[in-house]
Order: structure tokens, then C-alpha cells, then sequence
């Protein structure tokens, strides 16, 4: 959320309470702030848990539809976000928070009470405008409100947010669909998000509003050649990769992206300046952001089908079973920056894609016979990688702009995370999808064509399951060697880019 553009002069309307830079914050806005953060991070993490209740539902959706809809929150949410940011500071941060969370709770009621498929991606796509509308003013709130002394740690503590966002998402979503109907899980966010809203409205102070200017057409075309990307990449398996759909959603997004740049060059006031990407730390480190997120949220998105279908685990015993993901996340995250400054930012990235990368790998031998230990000591793996990454590379981003763009920074960060965990499930669903269909028994293939598991077991004899299962195992193997090798070519980039960086500035 931009924080350096110039104040207007104008006074903020009267709906809250009022609060100077040296005084003392509103008792309990921290607490709620992160909460909303929590919520919208959170919902990204739980729906990966409601797709094997979704496959078998009477929507009876794709492999495709599957991915659409995990994605279409996260690829809303990726783009707004910044938009959402710059519309807090042009109409009021509180007013535009509370906006956010009363249309994240409409979306999500849509989304539980949908007939159908289309009326359930509209609902993912409200949540996920309301949810760009939140993540930014939390933060925005929380820096006008805390006094300068206690700004490093409040930041500090909304960042540790996003990592508890998913396993709050996992925990609770899990003990929520323990009850059986995917659809509670949508129904769950209403109160809640309703809750905030009036929690926000009663003790968030209200701050004065800034003369940044929204950039709609630059949004618009970021989200158009977004959305145009993933369908080429989810709809390729099914379609075929030369069919008129799938490259004419390559062609477009390749088009709209140009676009994009042109009107973002051309744009007195851009959403997001492409200028910015002429930085060539500030390009690697987004870089590495998205390929960390990349990783992670494909992991999720197979973690949760792997474990009930291949180890048969309930949906709550699933969701505390990415846990040891994240244990590496809460208790190392801050000593990651004490082991950059001893052995170097490039060293501590090079361990940490490696990490990363490799722990997808290992993750990759896991099969219905070996024991959940074996699983749980490579998800460790994987989150001590992320737990080194994060930390390094926020601080590559922000470092790479100056003070005055440290909105800008904040911003391209949640794009970036977003964008990757977006791409992370298009691109492992596609793999998994692909595999899976080519895995599956003659006679079973036969019997409907199915693309999912949910599917295959519907129409399989039950002696056939374990052929579909096994099936699935292999599918969910070669998405996650697919991932770990993308992830590790995309560390090696990025230490490659920062290299180049390093020499150039030394010639200077």
C-alpha cells in the first residue's frame, strides 16, 4: 500500500476515532489487524483441503475447474492488491478495510450457497477483491496508528501474519471440514469476516487521505493477462497444448502483458511502474519470491489430496499434517537474518533454494507405504528453505527501492507471493493432471475418461482403487519433480542475476 504519496490537506470524515503519530494505539487494533490478515491469508491455504470433498460434490468439476477454483481468489487477490493499496490512500484506509471484509464475507456467502460452478468462481473472485481491499490497509492502519518507536516491531509482527495465515488456514480449515460439506468452509468466513468488520469500525482510527491516483486500466490489464496465462497452463493437459484455446490464452496474455507495460510507461501515476523492474536486484529477488511461493503452494495443493486419498488420513488429521512445514517458519525465522549477515546473502540463498527444492524432491518418494515420519522430516526440509528465503529476499526488495517507495515495495511483495502461489497451483494441477490420466488402468480410463481422482473412483469397480490411487501417487510424483526442479533452476537465476548485479556495481 503506497505510503509516499503526498498528503492532500483534506480532513478525514468523522466515523472513527482519531489518533497523532506520537500517540498511543487504539487497545486491541494489533490484534485485530493481524486477525483480518490471518483470515484472508488463511482462506488461499483451506481451499486446497476442500478439494477432494469438491471432486466428489454434485458440482462434479474438471480437473481444470478444480484449479480455477483455488485460483481465481489468489490470482484476484495478486493483482488488486496493490490497486487496493493505492484506493485506501485515495479514499480513507479504515473505510476502504472495512469495504474489503464486508465484500470477502459477500463472496464467501456466494461461494457456500453456489448451485453451480460459475457462481462459485464469482464468489471466489468477490472474496478475492475483498481480500486485496484488506491485506494492504491492515498494515496502512497499523502504521498510522503506532507510534514511531514501536513501527519496526508492529511491522514485524503483521509480516509473521502471512506464515500463520497458512497454518490457521490448514488447522482450521481442516476442523471445519471434519463436518463433511465443503461448502462450510465458505459459510465459516461470514461471521467471521463480519466480526472484523465491526471490530475494525469500532476501534481503527481514521487517518487522512492521500492524492495518489488509481491506475483501473493498468489493473484491468494485469489481471486480464494474468488470468489469459493460467488458462493456457490449466486448460493445456485437457485441451491439448496446440489447441486454439490454449495458445490463444498464451497469445493474449503475451499481448496483454505488453500493454500493460506500454500503458504502465506511458501512465503519469501506474499501478505498478515497470521502470522498476530495470533494478536487477529488485528483478531477482521478485524472482525468487515467486519461485518460493511457487513451490509452497503447490506443495498445499497436493498435500491435501495425498494425504487422504494416498495415506487415507481424515480432513482434520490433514490439515495439522502440513504443520512441520511450518515449524521451521516460526522458531528460525528471525535467526535467518543473523546467518545472512555471518555467511552472506548469496550463501544464505543458495542453502535456502536448495532447501527448498530439494525437499519438493524428497517429498516426490514419498508412496502410500512409507511411513508419515518419512513425509513430515522432508516437509522440515522444505520450511527451514522457505524460513532462510523469505527473510533474505523481503529484505533484497526493500532495500532495492528507496524510503519514499516503500509502499511500492510492500505492494510488489504480495504480488509477488500471490502471483507465485497462483502459478504454483496451475502448474503442479496441469502436471498432476497429466500424469494421472496417463497413469490410470486401461479398463479404468475406459470406464467415463475420468481426469480426477474423485472421478476414477466413481466409476472404477472397488477391487480398482488401488490402481486409481496408485495412479494419483504417480501424478502427485511428477508434479512435485516437476516443482522441485523449477524451484531450483529459478534459485539458480536468481544467484546468477545476483552475481551480475554484484560485478557491474563493482566496476562502477
Amino acid at each position: 500500500m503506497p505510503t509516499h504519496a503526498t498528503i492532500s490537506g483534506r480532513a478525514p470524515a468523522p466515523d472513527g476515532p482519531r489518533l497523532s503519530h506520537g500517540g498511543a494505539a487504539p487497545r486491541g487494533l494489533t490484534a485485530v489487524m493481524c486477525a483480518c490478515v490471518v483470515l484472508v491469508v488463511g482462506m488461499v491455504a483451506a481451499v486446497n483441503l476442500a478439494v477432494p470433498l469438491l471432486a466428489s460434490s454434485g458440482l462434479h468439476p474438471s480437473a481444470s475447474a478444480l484449479i480455477w477454483i483455488v485460483d481465481t481468489y489468489v490470482v484476484v487477490f495478486a493483482c488488486l492488491v496493490i490497486p487496493g493499496g493505492a484506493a485506501g490512500d485515495r479514499f480513507g484506509r479504515k473505510g476502504v478495510l472495512l469495504a474489503g471484509l464486508l465484500l470477502f464475507a459477500a463472496g464467501a456467502l456466494l461461494s457456500a450457497l453456489a448451485p453451480g460452478l460459475p457462481l462459485l468462481l464469482a464468489g471466489r473472485a468477490a472474496t478475492g477483491v475483498g481480500a486485496a481491499a484488506v491485506l494492504p490497509n491492515t498494515l496502512a492502519v497499523l502504521l498510522h496508528a503506532v507510534p514511531d518507536a514501536r513501527k519496526g516491531a508492529a511491522v514485524a509482527t503483521w509480516a509473521s501474519m502471512t506464515g500463520i495465515g497458512g497454518v490457521a488456514g490448514n488447522v482450521g480449515g481442516g476442523a471445519v471440514l471434519s463436518g463433511g460439506a465443503w461448502r462450510w468452509l465458505f459459510a465459516a468466513a461470514v461471521p467471521v469476516a463480519l466480526l472484523l468488520a465491526a471490530l475494525t469500525a469500532r476501534i481503527a482510527p481514521v487517518s487522512a487521505r492521500h492524492d495518489r491516483r488509481l491506475d483501473p486500466l493498468g489493473a484491468a490489464l494485469l489481471v486480464a493477462a494474468s488470468v489469459t496465462l493460467l488458462l493456457g497452463i490449466v486448460q493445456g493437459p485437457e485441451q491439448g497444448w496446440g489447441s486454439p484455446l490454449v495458445v490463444t490464452g498464451f497469445a493474449c496474455s503475451a499481448a496483454l502483458f505488453a500493454v500493460w507495460t506500454l500503458v504502465g510507461l506511458r501512465a503519469a501515476h501506474p499501478l505498478l511502474d515497470p521502470r522498476l523492474l530495470r533494478l536487477p536486484a529488485l528483478r531477482s529477488a521478485c524472482l525468487g519470491m515467486t519461485a518460493v511461493f511457487f513451490g509452497m503452494f503447490a506443495l498445499f495443493y497436493v498435500n491435501a489430496s495425498f494425504l487422504q486419498y494416498v495415506k487415507g488420513f481424515g480432513v482434520l488429521r490433514t490439515g495439522l499434517g502440513i504443520i512441520p512445514l511450518t515449524v521451521p517458519l516460526m522458531a528460525g525465522a528471525r535467526r535467518s537474518g543473523r546467518l545472512a549477515r555471518r555467511i552472506g546473502l548469496d550463501a544464505t540463498l543458495a542453502l535456502a533454494f536448495a532447501f527448498v527444492g530439494g525437499g519438493l524432491l524428497g517429498l516426490s518418494t514419498v508412496g502410500a507405504g512409507t511411513p508419515y515420519a518419512a513425509y513430515a522430516g522432508w516437509l522440515l526440509v522444505t520450511g527451514t528453505g522457505v524460513a532462510l528465503a523469505l527473510p533474505a529476499l523481503s529484505g533484497a526488495i526493500a532495500g532495492s527501492l528507496p524510503p519514499a517507495q516503500a509502499g511500492v515495495g510492500a505492494g510488489l511483495q504480495a504480488t509477488t507471493r500471490e502471483f507465485g502461489s497462483a502459478l504454483g497451483v496451475a502448474v503442479i494441477g496441469t502436471v498432476l493432471t497429466a500424469r494421472f490420466t496417463a497413469a490410470l488402468p486401461a479398463d479404468v480410463e475406459a470406464a467415463g475418461h475420468p481426469r480426477t481422482v474423485a472421478q476414477a473412483l466413481a466409476a472404477a469397480p472397488a477391487d480398482r482403487a488401488p490402481a486409481v490411487v496408485g495412479a494419483f501417487t504417480s501424478g502427485a510424483d511428477a508434479g512435485l519433480r516437476a516443482v522441485g526442479v523449477a524451484v531450483l533452476a529459478a534459485g539458480a537465476l536468481v544467484l546468477l542475476l545476483s552475481r551480475l548485479t554484484g560485478r557491474a556495481d563493482a566496476r562502477l
